[in-house]
């Protein structure tokens, strides 16, 4: 046996996912009730004694027959066009009312084609179950092994297989709740599904739409249109704030924790108290109650009014550069207990060691925090900053309760100053009903968001030394 052969042979024997009964071998190893059973679902097991096994087959291929047969093909068969055919509305002389008759919904056809998509994509799985089953049972019936009854499957169920029934439910409903509608919102990044489609004057395309292809993506990312400057703005605003949300929170939040938990320091509960106090309240009152304080009339303008520091009311939320600094302010104050629990934590669990093998080979303190303190937070608390930057730029609370994306500008396509993506994703499909680029900047933030959490995470200290603290 070659070397090449027996390293195979080993790393099959170490996979716990590795089977032989795969689809590749019924197809080339099959006998004819295998090849059978890839026409008639559950046919192997049948005739070698599993009958019900089989026949749970046979009915998941016959429901999918008639489905597709009564409904699925006209679904499919629409969802190249989306429809064509528009409402009517006739003059009925003798009733004196006017008669509607109801034309195409594209929505509804593309919804449809969708779920008819996924279910498709389920009976290919469960037909090449089907067929890894029967080639099961075609092998262990030659070597003369007593094959599992029903019964038997469904004890493993709650044995061996105890991790497939667990994991069934929530799998079928992150399929059915997520992927899914995530599918259908990629789709309507294609077409022209909004009130009214930019370039093509008050046009409705909110009951027919057609499928226009790559165009909404340049629209989006072009520099020399008014959708493409306003995107690459409120993109640039959108990466400003999780930066400065994200790192300014932790940079504070550990400086105060460092400060607490210092041995000079006195009543460490109580200061921890002050300000994790600001958690036990609902963030949507404590945004609320800020965004009064600071408004024209708010306590805070009244009482530099009253003092004879300023004239006017400063214009927290009329104002661009007012606004960002507010919003960047306020989630400061919001933000900073957590990462200072967090670092707490952290600095509580660094081995006391370490401190004394500092101290005795005479690092000061400035030494000892860059050493020792600093690189083993960052080590911890690296994939927490990631989420967390990823939280910030679909950080909606904080400024649709603050700010409201405002000031407004007339430069921008239903965007304000302090805008993210996800704010201005909201203005679009719900205020503007412009959902196709709703679903271009849905799908662009995905991407960027996927691409730099991932590229940052595998290139961490976390991911590539997990043992380094232990």
């Amino acid at each position: 046996m070659s070397k090449s052969s027996g390293k195979k042979i080993r790393i099959k024997e170490l996979d716990e996912f590795y089977t032989p009964y795969t689809v590749r071998a019924a197809l080339t190893k099959g006998d004819v009730f295998t090849y059978i059973s890839m026409l008639i679902m559950g046919f192997g097991n049948m005739v070698r004694g599993q009958i019900v096994k089989g026949l749970l087959f046979l009915g998941i291929e016959a429901a999918y027959v008639w489905f597709m047969i009564t409904k699925g093909i006209g679904f499919l068969s629409m969802l190249p066009s989306l429809g064509w055919l528009e409402q009517t509305k006739q003059w009925n002389e003798k009733k004196q009312v006017f008669e509607y008759t109801a034309g195409h919904d594209s929505v509804l056809i593309l919804l449809y084609g969708v779920i008819t998509i996924g279910i498709t994509a389920f009976f290919i799985m469960t037909w090449c179950a089907s067929l890894k089953s029967s080639y099961k049972a075609q092998c262990l019936k030659k070597a003369g092994v007593r094959l599992k009854s029903i019964k038997d499957d469904i004890k493993d169920l709650f044995d061996i297989n105890l991790h497939k029934l667990l994991l069934a439910v929530p799998l079928t409903g992150i399929t059915a709740f997520t992927v899914l509608p995530l599918i259908f919102m990629i789709c309507m990044a294609f077409t022209n599904y909004s009130k009214a489609w930019p370039g093509n004057g008050n046009e409705n395309h909110l009951i027919l739409f057609d499928w226009v292809g790559l165009k909404n993506f340049g629209d989006i990312l072009n520099f020399n249109n008014r959708m493409g400057q306003e995107f690459w703005s409120v993109l640039g605003w959108t990466i400003v704030w999780a930066i400065f949300a994200t790192f300014l929170n932790y940079l504070f939040g550990m400086i105060l924790a460092i400060v607490i938990n210092r041995q000079g320091t006195r009543f460490k509960a109580f200061w921890r108290f002050c300000f994790v106090i600001s958690i036990a309240m609902p963030q949507f009152v404590s945004l609320l109650i800020m965004r009064t304080v600071l408004s024209q009339d708010g306590a805070i303008n009244q009482m530099l009014q009253n003092l004879g520091w300023i004239d006017r009311p400063l214009p927290f939320w009329t104002d661009a550069t007012y606004a960002r600094v507010s919003v960047i302010a306020i989630n400061l104050w919001v933000g900073i207990p957590y990462t200072m629990l967090q670092v707490t934590g952290i600095l509580q669990n660094i081995p006391a060691e370490l401190y004394e093998s500092a101290k005795v080979d005479g690092a000061n303190a400035f030494v000892t925090f860059f050493k020792i303190t600093l690189p083993y937070m960052l080590f911890v608390t690296t994939p927490y900053m990631i989420t967390q930057f990823t939280g910030n730029i679909n950080n909606f609370n904080v400024i649709f309760l603050l700010s409201g994306g405002g000031p407004v500008s007339t430069d921008y396509y239903f965007a304000g100053k302090t805008d993210l993506l996800v704010t201005w994703l909201y203005k679009l499909t719900i205020d503007q009903k412009d959902y196709n680029l709703g679903a271009v900047i849905g799908i662009l933030t995905f991407i960027v968001l996927a691409t730099v959490s991932l590229v940052t995470y595998r290139n961490t200290a976390s991911y590539k030394d997990e043992g380094a603290f232990q």
